[in-house]
């Protein structure tokens, strides 16, 4: 039996994402693949079960039934931690996930053990990622986001941890890096990993289709209120034109737009939309929703149009500019609503990740 445990130098650099790419790797090639994320931050109740969010996707893609025992044994939410210091080993944490680890040993050939944030999250109740990979006796794979000097800076931090608790190191991914700069990052990054005997697994480039958001996602940041066909909130969002800059060019070049105007420029934009499609011969509406700022109603014609077409519109009290700047920083998460995001992590990683050097590490 072999195990791995995915790190990462912070959140949000695509933990998740090669851990995906690597589970559907490791599978295609025969293996009988577990997977677990030993400790996790936030949960999903699925049918009266408390699981962390991204077992969820997991089991979607590995098609598992769900069992906290074995998949997501440790979730750390909202006041966890000042329990567990208020009541130290009121509940043996190392061995409820060496429970899991034998469960899932029993009856798999390879187990992904998931990380949580950075390696020093759990620190708190003494489960760091780097403490519950060494109990696991997992070999880690470091992913950190591209760049050069920062990248190495964090892997050299990130690894501290690792090191400490005498976790071996199967290799790199460097992920999110810029197209034009593969060549260089590849060999600099790999120059300074070769001179500190760690593989370098693979370069990622940045994908900007991952990063696009959902209409929920939007909801949620500007604190809206969905006023028109709710049952769309899970059309992805690809751009955000502005009510006043709408041009030819702009519809020409994108699908899944997002309108952010003000009520009292919303018919004047909606008209603009359908004349530009129909000098374009086009029928679909190129947007995924409409967030209307301010006061005010909404012309008929206006919201037949966005009927017809079943677009989501919401409504804030922020004003287009605040709008705008809340949705541009977004923290886009892969998850079971965003398929087109599962399928190209998968790709991403069978393509830029040497899977047999990872093999040749569990040999």
């Amino acid at each position: 039996m072999h195990s791995l445990y995915v790190a990462a130098t912070s959140q949000h650099v695509g933990k998740t994402t090669s851990t995906l790419g690597l589970v559907s790797a490791f599978m295609k090639r025969g293996f009988d693949v577990g997977y677990c994320k030993p400790v996790g931050q936030e949960f999903l109740d699925v049918e009266d079960l408390r699981v962390d969010k991204d077992t969820v996707l997991f089991a979607d893609l590995i098609h598992f039934d769900l069992d906290p025992r074995e998949h997501s044994p440790i979730i750390i939410g909202s006041g966890a931690t000042t329990r567990l210091l208020d009541n130290p080993g009121s509940i043996d944490l190392e061995a409820t996930i060496l429970e899991a680890a034998r469960l899932l040993q029993s009856h798999k050939e390879l187990i992904i053990f998931e990380g949580t944030g950075h390696p020093g999250v759990g620190s708190v109740a003494g489960i760091s990622n780097a403490h519950v990979a060494s109990i696991l006796g997992a070999g880690v794979i470091m992913v950190v986001e591209g760049g050069i000097g920062s990248t190495i800076d964090k892997l050299n931090l990130s690894m501290a941890l690792f090191r400490e608790e005498k976790v071996p190191i199967i290799g790199i991914i460097v992920n999110k890096v810029i197209s034009e700069k593969l060549d260089k990052v590849r060999h600099y990054v790999g120059k300074w990993l070769e001179s500190h005997n760690l593989p370098l697994l693979g370069v990622i480039p940045y994908d900007k289709t991952m990063a696009y958001p959902l209409m929920k996602s939007v909801v949620d940041a500007i604190d809206g209120v969905v006023t028109h066909n709710h049952h769309q909130l899970y059309n992805k969002v690809e751009d955000i034109i502005a009510g006043s800059l709408i041009d030819l060019k702009e519809l020409k070049t994108f699908n899944d737009l997002l309108l952010v105007v003000s009520v009292r420029s919303l018919d004047g934009a909606i008209n603009k939309i359908r004349s530009i499609c129909e000098m374009m011969d086009k029928d679909e509406a190129p947007l995924a929703g409409i967030v209307a700022t301010g006061d005010g109603t909404p012309g008929r014609e206006c919201l037949d149009y966005i009927e017809r077409h079943q677009i989501p519109m919401v409504r804030t009290g922020l004003d287009t500019y605040g709008s705008v700047i809340k949705i541009s920083r977004i923290e886009v998460k892969i998850n079971r609503n965003t398929p087109w995001k599962v399928n190209r992590a998968i790709e991403l990683v069978e393509q830029n990740v040497d899977i047999d050097a990872i093999l040749n590490q569990l040999a």
